[in-house]
């Protein structure tokens, strides 16, 4: 990721630039769905701002925070529209790339 702008509140907007390891820039536009304060995050490309459709509608993303002892476990859970979409993602490095989230979060927490 080289640069994030998120407005997070219900139907707030969000953009988040990606850049591949050839230097080609992504930028990943969305709107969050549902906030439950310390527990749960819902976001979607299918719109960008002020709920402007976008232009292909890619995934709906669940995060979730949940008390385990004296840690919490992340979970996220990402629904794509369609099987093609979820293969093009998993081609992207989907499960590498979301899989490195926990550990960066958890760095970040740590310096907090």
């Amino acid at each position: 990721m080289v640069s994030a702008e998120t407005d997070a509140r219900v139907g707030g907007s969000t953009l988040i630039v990606m850049k591949g390891p050839d230097g080609t820039k992504y930028p990943n536009h969305g709107i969050y769905l549902e906030f439950v304060r310390n527990r749960k995050i819902v976001f979607t490309d299918a719109f960008t701002d002020a709920w402007t459709p976008s232009e292909k509608a890619f995934m709906v993303v669940t995060i979730t925070f949940e008390a385990e002892g004296n840690k919490t476990r992340y979970s996220a859970q990402v629904r794509h529209w369609n099987a093609a979409d979820a293969e093009e993602h998993v081609k992207m490095g989907f499960h590498e790339g979301w899989g490195i989230a926990p550990d960066q979060l958890e760095a970040l927490v740590a310096r907090i």
